[in-house]
C-alpha cells in the first residue's frame, strides 16, 4: 500500500500531445462547445433563410429562449443524466468519457439565451407597430440586463443580485413575451410553446413548502441538517433551501442513508448565508423544486471511480460512498476532520471506505491534490476521477488529469 508521503511524490504520467491538450483546455470545455454549437446552428439557419420574415425571426427567438429555459428544468436535467448514464461500461472509454460531461448542459442555456435575445433584437428593429415596438424594446432591454448580470465578472462578485435579477427579470421577461406574442396574433404553436415554458418555470414553485429540520452542529464550521418530511431523494441529488423564498436559494447535496427515510445536508461556513444558518440554527426551512441530479451521478458510466474532496466537498460524495453502487476510493483533504465534522460522520465514512485517504491539512499541510488523485486512480485501477472542491482546486485536478489522458469531472459553477 502506498503511503501518504509516497503519494505526494508520485511521478505524474506525461501530458498528451498538444492538440489533445488543447481540446482539454477549460476554455474549450464541453459547456462552451455546446454554447458555440447552438450559436453556430442559428447562424446556419440565418444563412439558409437569408432574409427571414418577422414571423421567422419570432419563431427563432421563441425556440431559442424555450431551449434556454427548458434545459434548466429539473425533470429535464434528470432525464439528461438518465439518458447519458444508460450507456453500459462495456462501451469504449472515450465514448463514456464524453457522455460523462452531460452536466455541461448549461452551455445549451447560454447559447439559447444569447441566440434568442439576438433574434428578438432583430425582430424589434424591424417592427413598425407602435404597441409591439414599446413591448419589444422593453423586453430587449430587460434581456440585455439579464445577460449582462449573468456574465462571470458580475455573477461571481454579486451572486445575490444576479440571482434576484435572473429570477424577477426572468418572470417579467416571460410576461412581456406573452404580451408581445398576443399582440402579434399568435398561432397555436406559439401559444403551446409559451404555455410549456410558463409551466416549466412555475412547477418548482408549485412545490414550495416549509418543513421541519433538525440541525446538529459538530463544530462552528459545519452543521448537519436532517429532514424527514416524507421524501427520500435519490443518492447524488440536491435540494434547494431558503429562509426567504423570494430572496435567495442555496442548493446542497442530499445524503440519504440506505434503508432509512429522510436525508441529510452538510452545510459548511462559506459566506453570510451559511454563516447565519450555522450561528442561528433554524427548526423550519423552505424547500422547493424537484431533487436534481448532480455531477457525481456520472459514476455509473465507469467500472471504478476515485472521489476527490476537500472540506465540505465530502457532502456530495457521501451519498455515493454509502450507496456503493460503483466501486470507489476516497481521497479527502480537510482541516481536523473529527473536530470539524464529528466522530460519527468520519466513522461512517471509514465504515464504507476503510482504505480512504483522509488528509488532515491542519497537521500535514496542504497536499498536492493532483498527485494524490493520480496515485489513488493508479493504485485502485479506476477509470475516472470525480472532484468536489472549490473552483480553483477543482479545475487544477480536472485539467491536471485530463491533459494526461485521465477522465476527470468536477462542478463548473454555471448556476
Amino acid at each position: 500500500m502506498t503511503t501518504s508521503l509516497e503519494r505526494q511524490s508520485v511521478e505524474l504520467p506525461p501530458r498528451t500531445s498538444a492538440p489533445r491538450r488543447l481540446l482539454k483546455h477549460p476554455r474549450l470545455m464541453h459547456y462552451n462547445r455546446l454554447a458555440a454549437l447552438v450559436l453556430t446552428a442559428n447562424l446556419i439557419f440565418l444563412y439558409a433563410s437569408w432574409t427571414p420574415s418577422t414571423r421567422t425571426m419570432g419563431h427563432a427567438a421563441l425556440a431559442d429562449l424555450a431551449l434556454a429555459i427548458l434545459v434548466r428544468q429539473q425533470y429535464v436535467i434528470n432525464l439528461l443524466f438518465k439518458l447519458a448514464t444508460w450507456a453500459p461500461t462495456s462501451w469504449p472509454l472515450k465514448v463514456r468519457w464524453t457522455l460523462g460531461k452531460v452536466y455541461h448542459f448549461g452551455g445549451l442555456h447560454v447559447g439559447g439565451a444569447l441566440a434568442g435575445a439576438s433574434w428578438f433584437l432583430a425582430l424589434t428593429i424591424t417592427t413598425t407597430d407602435g404597441p409591439l415596438m414599446a413591448v419589444g424594446w422593453t423586453l430587449t432591454a430587460l434581456l440585455a440586463l439579464i445577460i449582462a448580470t449573468a456574465l462571470p465578472p458580475f455573477r461571481s462578485r454579486h451572486h445575490d443580485h444576479f440571482e434576484k435579477i435572473h429570477r424577477f427579470g426572468g418572470w417579467t421577461a416571460l410576461a412581456l413575451f406573452w404580451t408581445h406574442t398576443l399582440l402579434a396574433s399568435p398561432g397555436p404553436v406559439e401559444v403551446a410553446v409559451l404555455s410549456v415554458v410558463t409551466f416549466s418555470v412555475a412547477l418548482p414553485w408549485l412545490r414550495l413548502r416549509k418543513v421541519d429540520v433538525r440541525v446538529e452542529r459538530p463544530s462552528p464550521h459545519v452543521v448537519l441538517a436532517r429532514f424527514d418530511h416524507g421524501e427520500t431523494p435519490f443518492a447524488g441529488s440536491s435540494t434547494a433551501i431558503s429562509r426567504s423564498p423570494l430572496k435567495e436559494w442555496h442548493s446542497f447535496a442530499n445524503v440519504p442513508a440506505p434503508g432509512e427515510p429522510g436525508f441529510r445536508l452538510t452545510i459548511s461556513r462559506a459566506g453570510d448565508w451559511t454563516g447565519d444558518f450555522i450561528d442561528d440554527m433554524p427548526n423550519r426551512i423552505w424547500v422547493k423544486g424537484i431533487t436534481t441530479a448532480g455531477v457525481a451521478n456520472i459514476e455509473t458510466l465507469f467500472t471504478k471511480v476515485v472521489y476527490v474532496a476537500t472540506g465540505s466537498g465530502i457532502g456530495p460524495c457521501l451519498p455515493h460512498l454509502l450507496a456503493a453502487e460503483v466501486p470507489s476510493r476516497l481521497v479527502w483533504a480537510t482541516r481536523d476532520p473529527r473536530t470539524t465534522y464529528g466522530d460519527d460522520l468520519v466513522d461512517e465514512i471509514l465504515a464504507v471506505q476503510p482504505h480512504a485517504l483522509i488528509w488532515d491539512t491542519s497537521r500535514d499541510g496542504k497536499p498536492d491534490m493532483v498527485r494524490l488523485a493520480y496515485a489513488a486512480y493508479r493504485d485502485f485501477g479506476a477509470e475516472a476521477v470525480i472532484c468536489i472542491s472549490n473552483k480553483k482546486l477543482t479545475w487544477q485536478v480536472v485539467h491536471g488529469l485530463e491533459q494526461r489522458g485521465i477522465p476527470a469531472y468536477g462542478a463548473i459553477w454555471d448556476s
